[in-house]
């Protein structure tokens, strides 16, 4: 199993590298080619993974002072994988001696002789480098972001975002990976019966004040998807800032609502919930892969009262009408998600930023033309920037004057920033979910 595991996560991270996949796609990529079926086995590949790349920069750091004058980019992928996983290994979990030796045989094995061969003479190396005399000297947020794995550029943006002392709270916890929450599937049944008849797994869940059906996970004798009532639908695992969002949009029964960027299916399984499966979704992404996870959930979720739509939502909507709801959660940095996707923040930059904000304010802009006179505009990211959202609602406020904030309700987060009080922020340091940003707008009735 553990050889299995192994072989999996360096084929995982070579995927990543060479396709810049996503962490789940490379790893399902790589399962189905090494045709690995023991659920231990990938199940340890994936912690294996997410450990490594959340740590990638220090791990990095560490491995270019010790290959010196080369880096861990000169060498091939299966290399640089393997030299990865080691020194997360051997210095961060800080396994002995013995162990070591055991991961550089099982490296032999995997990558073969002579793959192993230009690199084994570091491996000694890797074991003796002390990572807090490595970084001691360097400048204070190069250091602060080798301490807490995050890009210096992110940590110099924080500062400047929140002030150093909540900078560096926020960082340490983004770090961290999230807390769990689920939400109870009313559709399937009364709340308190779903809870029994979840709890009869072994699951133990703890009710989240001022939100419906939104409980947070605090023990759980297998994984959740691995459950026969996750199966049976009875809960979706969605983030407590996930679960507010719906909320806040506050859907009605007889609503007609159009849901941006749906896939997978979070958002419009609890909009149809709160709806009681009446109204009209409809449910827009350009993925025809994430629109097929999405008609799997909302198969699982029993919803009836929704239908998908493959389309690029930058150039409008495909429809003649117009909804009650437009509720328009866009493609972002996922700067507050970066414990759940650590791969995520070493692809991204301060443009990054700039770009992914362009794209949202034109989103926004087309999103609107498809709202009813006195409906609602519900706006959400994953990203903790100024840029893709106090800026972008600004932006579009100025631009849109029949548009005004309303109060985000409920009220869990912190207010919004530049004044605009009526949004939300969540951060992961002080609401124990994904770093999140939310803002509903109402259209002026005519």
């Amino acid at each position: 199993m553990l050889r299995d595991a192994w072989t999996l996560a360096i084929e995982t991270l070579s995927w990543i590298e060479l396709k810049r996949y996503g962490e789940r796609l490379a790893l399902t990529t790589a399962t189905k080619q090494l045709r690995i079926k023991d659920f231990k086995a990938v199940g340890l590949a994936h912690r294996l993974v997410t450990e490594t790349l959340r740590r990638k920069n220090l791990i990095d750091f560490l491995l270019n002072k010790t290959l010196q004058p080369k880096t861990v980019n000169d060498y091939k992928l299966g290399q640089r994988a393997f030299l990865r996983l080691f020194t997360y290994e051997t210095k961060v979990r800080g396994v002995n001696l013995e162990k070591a030796q055991r991961i550089a045989n099982m490296g032999r094995n995997i990558l073969g002789w002579h793959e192993l061969k230009d690199v084994e003479e570091f491996l000694g190396a890797i074991l003796s480098i002390n990572p807090e005399q490595q970084i001691k000297d360097l400048e204070e947020t190069e250091k602060v972001g080798l301490q807490t794995y995050n890009p210096t550029w992110f940590v110099k943006y924080c500062y400047k975002l929140l002030g150093r002392d909540a900078a560096l709270k926020f960082l340490e916890k983004s770090a961290e990976i999230t807390l769990t929450y689920v939400r109870i599937n009313t559709l399937k049944g009364a709340e308190d019966v779903l809870l029994q008849k979840i709890e009869q797994e072994q699951v133990e869940l703890q009710k989240v004040p001022q939100l419906k059906y939104t409980y947070k996970l605090v023990h759980t004798k297998k994984p959740l998807p691995r459950t026969q009532t996750f199966r049976d639908g009875l809960f979706y695992i969605q983030d407590k800032a996930s679960c507010l969002a719906a909320q806040i949009a506050d859907p009605k029964p007889t609503d007609i609502v159009f849901d941006v960027c749906a896939a997978p299916g979070s958002k419009t399984t609890f909009l149809a919930q709160l709806m009681e499966n009446r109204g009209e979704i409809v449910s827009f992404d350009y993925s025809k892969r994430r629109i097929h996870v999405w008609k799997t959930e909302t198969k699982r979720m029993t919803v009836t009262n929704a239908q998908a739509v493959v389309t690029d939502t930058r150039n409008g909507l495909p429809v003649n009408s117009k909804a009650d709801l437009v509720i328009l959660d866009p493609p972002c940095t996922s700067t507050g998600t970066f414990g759940k996707t650590p791969d995520a923040k070493w692809r991204l930059t301060k443009r990054s930023v700039l770009g992914m904000a362009k794209i949202q304010s034109e989103m926004l802009e087309n999103c609107a033309e498809y709202v009813k006179d006195g409906g609602f505009l519900v706006y959400s990211t994953c990203s903790i920037t100024l840029e893709e959202n106090e800026n972008v609602v600004g932006e579009f406020l100025k631009l849109n004057p029949e548009f005004k904030l309303v109060d985000a309700k409920p009220k869990i987060g912190l207010p919004g920033l530049k004044g605009l009080t009526k949004c939300q922020r969540l951060y992961p340091n002080i609401h124990e979910c994904n770093g999140f940003f939310v803002a509903k707008l109402q259209k002026e009735a005519l």
